[in-house]
């Protein structure tokens, strides 16, 4: 089959690799009918995230049409499912507390000398993530192996775009969990750094949680604008000092809760952000969290952090002073995926959510280098790009 595989820093190529097949009894098999790129994706493609090897598929978001299946998979061939990015046995602790990302089954033992010495345990497998995440094989393919597939596939309703429903399986949920670690409060401002797709659907769902205000902090002004167009009052941060401008309105108070949507690769010509680009270039350093910084300085006191953005190491100059003294609560994660599936996609289907306004660019898996190098390139305008395998050329 065509695969998009990773090979070095900005080196993706779509390469024909062999099919999967059925390794376990849980297993089934999909035909890829719709894919995307994830910001996430870029931190691999920037060569941020260790432990990768020549030859991995990528792609975490991904939904299709079961072809084959385990004896003990629940699904049918036949069926259209959404899959979880997260990979969870249903079975462990973890799992029976609805904490999929924390699955204890999902990570083969083969890379569980790896995971606990960075961060003291190993989380969840993730597709096409790294090995520290169990180097499975990604969704960018025009067919994947789904393990434990009785757990985490949900079956989409027939008549029902792909693009309706793709983003159920990472950033739709990863946006809306990040809303709800907001605990928001009637009445409520919540500022959020980042604007791109998991920003998006957090201000979209933090709106949907009741709300007040929402402040929209990024510098591209399509997505500012998209932010706008959902309710947000919105900062652009190369033309506003950020701090300030929330001082001033919230009545020099602060958000009531912040979310950090933008993860380990901050931008903008700030100090601290420069000291961190030297250090991560010089091996110094891992994460630059600028934003990470300002979101927790500008909280009201008592008030909430939550951070869906991707972090891979340490951390340096975290204000966890400010955490303290301030009383801040600080919610992160990879999201628990399986535990909103059925919730957001009732939303959708009640028309309560829209997802499909996200997407800037269609194109076939071929063209899947070409829309790695866009979204990292053309932030402005590029918000989303979709994959489609069956795609013999781009239509958008």
């Amino acid at each position: 089959m065509r695969a998009l595989t990773w090979h070095g820093k900005h080196d993706v190529r779509v390469d024909t690799v062999p099919d999967p097949e059925i390794l376990n009894p849980r297993d089934a098999i999909l035909k890829i009918t719709s894919t995307a790129i994830c910001g996430s994706d870029l931190h691999l493609y920037d060569g941020y995230i260790p432990t990768m090897k020549a030859g991995d598929i990528l792609g975490h978001e991904f939904m299709g049409e079961v072809v084959e299946t385990g004896p003990k998979s629940t699904l049918k061939k036949g069926q259209r499912v959404v899959v979880p990015f997260v990979i969870a046995c249903g079975e462990c602790y973890f799992c029976g507390k609805q904490q999929y990302s924390a699955c204890d089954n999902s990570n083969p033992a083969d890379n569980q000398d790896i995971a606990p010495n960075l961060w003291g345990a190993a989380p969840a497998g993730l597709f096409g993530y790294s090995h520290m995440t169990g180097g499975y094989p990604g969704g960018q393919a025009e067919y994947v192996r789904v393990p434990f597939s009785d757990v985490g596939p949900i079956v989409i309703p027939d008549g029902i775009e792909d693009e309706k429903v793709l983003f159920l399986s990472d950033i739709l949920p990863t946006g809306w969990m990040a809303a709800e670690n907001c605990d928001i409060e009637p009445g409520d401002t919540v500022a959020v750094w980042g604007c791109g797709p998991v920003g998006l659907f957090g201000i979209q769902s933090a709106f949907v949680l009741g709300a007040h205000r929402v402040i929209a902090i990024d510098h591209f002004p399509h997505r500012l604008e998209l932010a706008k167009q959902m309710g947000a009052e919105v900062i652009n941060f190369e033309q506003t000092d950020v701090y300030d401008a929330l001082m001033t309105m919230t009545g020099g108070i602060g958000p009531d809760a912040v979310m950090d949507a933008v993860g380990l690769e901050s931008h903008g010509l700030y100090l601290d952000n420069v000291v961190d680009q030297i250090k991560a270039s010089t091996f110094l350093g891992t994460d630059r969290p600028h934003a990470l910084r300002q979101a927790i300085m500008a909280c009201r006191k008592g008030g909430r952090v939550s951070v869906p953005g991707v972090y891979g190491g340490f951390v340096d100059k975290f204000p966890f002073g400010a955490v303290m003294e301030k009383g801040l609560t600080l919610k992160t994660g990879q999201t628990h995926v399986q535990r909103c599936l059925p919730g957001l996609l009732q939303a959708i289907l009640e028309e309560k959510l829209d997802t499909t306004f996200l997407i800037s660019d269609r194109m076939s898996l071929e063209e899947a280098p070409k829309g790695y190098a866009k979204f990292k390139n053309e932030q402005n305008e590029c918000t989303k790009v979709v994959l489609k395998p069956d795609w013999a050329k781009a239509t958008a």
